[in-house]
């Protein structure tokens, strides 16, 4: 008998022992994290991955290409090969993974602008500084560098313009999928709110012929949307009006819709933006918005995860060290849409663009 309990207290010991080398393998990946996306930002800005291709390539050719020393480039390339972006297939010969082919600019589907704007240090240095926001609530961007961050921005044109090619390439998953997950061929005119480049609005009205557009940013955020607009083949029926939609958004359409404009706000500046879409909405008009909805509570193991590993907190997080903005769950939504004037009538997850979701708003 004192066999067997030995033998269960032995198994039971091995178990509680792997389950703190779990713990201790998570605190430490968590911990490097920040030296991976470095890892990444080296890549993007040495144009690694342009060069390697499928094709495996050696090291020592990769860094006469770049001008590197061909140690320290095989060193760089086997931590993208242990970060799953590229493939080590002999000895210091290397190639991309499908998900290091994001890092080539040449990919309609690259990442490259989105990694080099939230690697950028100007963006990093605000998060020094994390524990300072969470104590006092203050912005910790506008401490650091003495205004706020999209004043920032204007003030330099070339990070504006990576800001501006990041929110482009972020969109471009929801752009694919959106123009077939809501009705929107019951609308005549769609005014898209912060549309930035008009990579969003481009797909839908591509989509859909009889719907007419109107892409609706400052000046320098629609600076790109002319050529998006011609590439997809629907400048004829979008007009583009430059503006702040914290004074009014244009009249004249029956829907508005916002990407991932909303979380850079706070809740009283989210009111204002609404209001002014309530103030020209039109009888039967509606208010779509295009953002992660969280959870009441986090669960990281829902089948539904819309919690994305925890990115979408780190981006509530990024929210409130840089813009002070934040994530919403579906109550706060409720409550901003209603001091608006608005009613919030439906809330569907974009299975195929996580964590965003379609929030539907009529009015009151």
């Amino acid at each position: 008998m004192s066999d067997v309990r030995a033998t269960g207290d032995a198994r039971e010991a091995v178990e509680v022992r792997e389950a703190d080398v779990a713990d201790r393998d998570l605190i430490v990946r968590l911990a490097f994290g920040s030296m991976a996306a470095q890892t990444l930002r080296a890549a993007v800005r040495l144009k690694v991955m342009e060069r390697v291709g499928a094709t495996p390539r050696p090291a020592a050719e990769l860094a006469a290409e770049v001008g590197a020393e061909p140690q320290p480039m095989t060193r760089l390339l086997r931590a993208l090969a242990g970060l799953g972006l590229l493939v080590e297939h002999t000895p210091d010969h290397f190639s991309a993974t499908p998900a290091g082919a994001l890092l080539d600019p040449g990919n309609p589907d690259s990442l490259t602008s989105f990694v080099r704007m939230f690697t950028e240090p100007t963006i990093v240095r605000a998060w020094e500084h994390l524990d300072d926001s969470v104590r006092t609530g203050d912005i910790a961007f506008d401490a650091v560098f003495g205004t706020d961050f999209f004043s920032h921005l204007a003030q330099h044109p070339e990070l504006s313009a990576e800001f501006n090619a990041a929110m482009s390439q972020a969109v471009a998953a929801t752009a694919a999928v959106l123009p077939s997950a809501y009705d929107f061929g019951r609308f005549t005119t769609i005014t898209d709110v912060g549309g930035g480049d008009g990579t969003l609005l481009a797909g839908v009205l591509a989509a859909h012929p009889g719907l007419n557009g109107v892409l609706f940013d400052t000046a320098e955020g629609l600076s790109k949307a002319p050529t998006t607009m011609e590439r997809h083949g629907v400048a004829g029926r979008c007009s583009l009006v430059a503006g702040d939609f914290f004074r009014s958004v244009p009249a004249g359409s029956d829907l508005y819709l916002m990407k991932s404009v909303l979380h850079d706000w706070t809740d009283d500046q989210v009111v204002t933006i609404l209001r002014n879409c309530r103030a020209v909405l039109p009888p039967g008009g509606r208010v779509l918005i295009v953002e992660p909805v969280l959870p009441e509570v986090v669960d990281p193991h829902a089948e539904a995860d819309v919690t994305d590993g925890g990115i979408t907190y780190l981006s509530d997080l990024n929210m409130l060290v840089n813009v002070g903005g934040r994530e919403r769950t579906r109550e706060d939504f409720t409550e901003v849409c209603h001091r608006a004037g608005l009613t919030l009538t439906s809330v569907t997850p974009l299975a195929e663009a996580a964590p965003f979701s379609l929030i539907e708003a009529v009015a009151d």
